[in-house]
């Protein structure tokens, strides 16, 4: 029982890291799972690598709870108007994946849901960070406040996020990336993928807890309780981290880790496993 528990908290700072850091938590997840073995059934580790989203989401709603938040009494009314909006944005831009991903995300994870792929997008977007940076080190955002972004570039970054279903690419990664070649500030682009995600992970952990069935084992309840919550402690110092990081720093750095990342999943699966 204690080194399950101990499993499941390894798995939770994982995903509490590699969620909102643009490093592929499919990636990690692969790696860790390879070392790291629940003693469950597969279809409850499926399921559980996914909800324990939850918990990483619940950090963003904890610490933007005032500014996603369009009834508190402490906003004016222009600004209950301002987050409404944010909101709308958000919404659009959520569209492209849950249409997408609810017609082909089985199909997809059949077909992309293995080590070769993973590698490759892993190194593919450390490539396109380095490149995006190079290519923006002599530009000014054109966004620099996230009620400067319309409703068109929402739906355009809501494409990138798309390009997420492919396993290894990083839902964060994806909408960085997009936002930043659409012109917003790296502050932005980080913000609005970190709102994106509240719906979509949500949606796909209802989706997941739907199939899987509402009949747990106790200890299925505590490793579940136990993921979120380590997930959600985890996600709340990466946010924080992040947003304090990208102040001063590029993300050139994430590229790099990235591309390092694709070549020791590769190595490792084509030379060890």
């Amino acid at each position: 029982m204690l080194i399950e528990m101990l499993k499941v908290i390894l798995l939770g700072i994982v995903e509490g890291i590699t969620e909102w850091l643009p490093i592929s938590s499919t990636g990690h997840m692969i790696l860790v799972d390879e070392f790291i073995k629940l003693n469950v059934p597969k279809d409850f580790m499926e399921m559980f690598l996914v909800v324990i989203q939850l918990g990483a989401i619940l950090a963003v709603c904890v610490i933007y709870f005032h500014k996603l938040n369009p009834f508190s009494p402490k906003k004016s009314a222009k600004e209950k108007r301002e987050t409404v909006d944010i909101w709308g944005k958000v919404i659009v831009g959520c569209l492209p994946a849950a249409v997408i991903g609810l017609a082909f995300n089985d199909k997809i994870d059949a077909l992309f849901y293995n080590a070769p792929t993973v590698a490759f997008t892993l190194i593919l977007y450390g490539i396109l960070f380095i490149i995006v940076e190079n290519y923006n080190k002599h530009r000014e955002p054109q966004v620099g406040e996230l009620s400067d972004l319309t409703y068109k570039i929402a739906v355009i970054i809501g494409c990138f996020q798309v390009l997420a279903l492919i396993p290894g690419t990083s839902r964060s990664g994806a909408t960085i990336i997009g936002a930043m070649i659409l012109g917003t500030s790296r502050f932005v682009a980080a913000e609005y993928s970190f709102f994106l995600s509240i719906p979509v992970m949500f949606g796909a952990s209802f989706l997941k807890l739907v199939k899987y069935g509402f009949h747990y084992t106790g200890m299925e309840v505590t490793i579940l309780v136990v993921g979120m919550l380590v997930a959600f402690i985890v996600s709340i110092v990466a946010i924080k981290f992040l947003l304090g990081y990208i102040k001063k720093n590029d993300f050139k750095a994430f590229g790099v880790y990235r591309i390092v990342l694709g070549i020791v999943v590769a190595a490792y699966f084509l030379f060890v496993k």
